[in-house]
């Protein structure tokens, strides 16, 4: 069997990582964790409709980058600001104009606040929900849940945003040739993988089956910088690569995060051969089943491997140290910056999610330490690359066709919680750019102290119908689940019209 990444980290259900990934190669070659669980998944299409909208933007998006902020970013403290409230509210952090009319932003902003003008804001989201909530921001599943987002095998799990697109797409044109970028990529590595106590569903197609899951890479890189944290507990120096990189630091695909470096052709292409007779007899054993899934996945990942397009993509090195250091040094600059590089080379759908690293309340869930997190590590990080982003896509000329998605599951308490803000579901802030959207646009509102949506209350489903419109896939689709019965896309989610361009 073909071990595709290392390491012997523990998933939440007690299965290493390196058990999963000698599987056909797990998620990395479109083996996902769902093909352990169970095989009886229903693929077929029911009711799709791919006609013309009339609302406008029907399918202007021919690339999405999902940008997640996991754990939840302080509405106060970014877009939705309160400068009139009292300090117990507001904060320390000042608020500063941007080139959007009405949308001050934070001061540890000032990049993004140059480019707000190109950014459409919604500012009243809202769930009764207070806890981590990936599955339930980017899935059809209409209610929340911790069993949800925590138990991989929950019967109510629906399909990633990314994996439906990448499902729908198939149905119209067919699969991409071996060796063509792939259509649905995660970076930086596998959610929950750096911190104690994994236990997050990470994205993955449910019962589209395991083919369409996500692609997941590994980073291999140093960081430059560490910084004293506390979760809730005695103090740790961390060495976090979201903090600082080195230069050489890159992404790896497939098999190539588990081969020596500088691993010859030739010695690939002899492992292959070995495999190839040590699965004869399996595969003799097979012919009456047909081709069977571990076989289209060891084919995959030979074919990444193989392929001048992904391995010219995963190269950051073709890239000036200029536009290198405009994206930011760190973590998540630099994974952004792989994300323009994937979608000029073709992929469709690029995720790039900010997770925690080395301790639980870490990236964006900011339960303690708040102001020096987000004044050192969080605002700078997001203001350089996002702005980055906007301006390398507009020179690019691919901002007109590449929906720029900036997407979280809540926000913040808008009184302090000790030494830091609380989970808040109530009111929360997401904000877009690129294809089909209005430019400098903010919809909804909060009440004087961001706890509650005075005006325009949306929720998580509607943001999907939305993105679902501009990539071209009628939100009112359904999908067949396991048991062959038709489940709406979004349930009662709803176009946002005045997002629309």
């Amino acid at each position: 069997m073909l071990q595709v990444l290392g390491g012997s980290k523990q998933l939440c259900n007690g299965v290493t990582r390196r058990d999963l990934m000698s599987i056909g190669g797990l998620s990395l070659c479109g083996v996902g964790m769902p093909s352990l669980i169970s095989t009886s998944v229903s693929g077929e299409k029911s009711g799709e409709k791919f006609s013309e909208s009339p609302l406008p933007g029907f399918g202007r998006a021919k690339n999405v980058i999902l940008l997640y902020l996991f754990g939840g970013p302080s509405h106060l403290e970014m877009l939705d600001m309160k400068p009139q409230a009292p300090v117990e509210i507001r904060g320390q952090l000042q608020s500063i104009s941007s080139t959007l009319p009405g949308c001050d932003v934070c001061e540890h902003l000032p990049n993004m606040a140059k480019v707000m003008d190109r950014v459409t804001v919604v500012r009243s989201l809202t769930h009764p929900w207070n806890f981590h909530g990936m599955q339930y921001a980017t899935t059809g599943a209409p209610e929340g849940s911790i069993p949800l987002e925590e138990t991989m095998t929950h019967p109510q799990h629906q399909p990633f945003l990314g994996s439906v697109v990448n499902y729908f797409d198939q149905q119209r044109r067919g699969s991409k040739p071996h060796g063509s970028i792939p259509d649905n990529i995660v970076l930086p590595f596998m959610l929950s993988t750096r911190r104690p106590a994994a236990r997050y569903t990470p994205p993955f197609a449910s019962y589209l089956g395991s083919s369409f899951d996500p692609i997941w890479t590994e980073f291999r890189g140093e960081p430059t910088r560490s910084q004293v944290r506390r979760s809730f507990g005695p103090a740790t120096e961390i060495r976090d690569p979201y903090l600082g990189v080195q230069r050489d630091c890159r992404f790896l695909i497939a098999a190539e995060a588990d081969l020596p470096k500088d691993f010859p052709l030739d010695r690939l292409n002899r492992r292959r051969s070995l495999l190839d007779q040590l699965e004869t007899l399996r595969r003799n054993l097979d012919q009456q089943a047909g081709r069977s899934v571990l076989d289209q996945k060891r084919e995959l990942a030979f074919s990444l491997l193989d392929s001048r397009a992904v391995r010219s993509a995963f190269d950051l090195g073709q890239e000036s140290a200029n536009q290198r250091d405009a994206y930011g040094m760190t973590l998540f600059g630099q994974s952004i910056l792989q994300a323009r590089r994937l979608v000029e080379a073709g992929c469709r759908f690029v995720t790039v999610v900010w997770d925690e690293f080395g301790q639980l309340n870490a990236g964006w869930d900011t339960h303690v330490d708040h102001y020096n997190r987000l004044k050192g590590e969080l605002l700078p990080g997001l203001d350089l690359a996002f702005s980055a982003l906007i301006h390398d896509l507009e020179t690019r000329g691919l901002l007109d066709d590449t929906l720029v998605l900036v997407m979280s599951e809540m926000g913040r308490t808008p009184r302090f919680e000790g030494e830091g803000r609380g989970h808040w579901g109530r009111a929360y802030t997401n904000f877009f750019a690129g294809a089909g959207l209005k430019n400098g646009n903010v919809i909804g509102r909060t009440d004087s102290i961001g706890a509650t949506v005075a005006d325009r209350p949306l929720t998580a489903k509607d943001i999907l119908a939305t993105i679902y419109h501009l990539i071209g896939i009628n939100p009112h689709s359904t999908l067949n689940d396991r048991l062959n019965r038709p489940v709406p896309l979004v349930h009662d989610g709803k176009v946002i019209a005045d997002m629309l361009a």
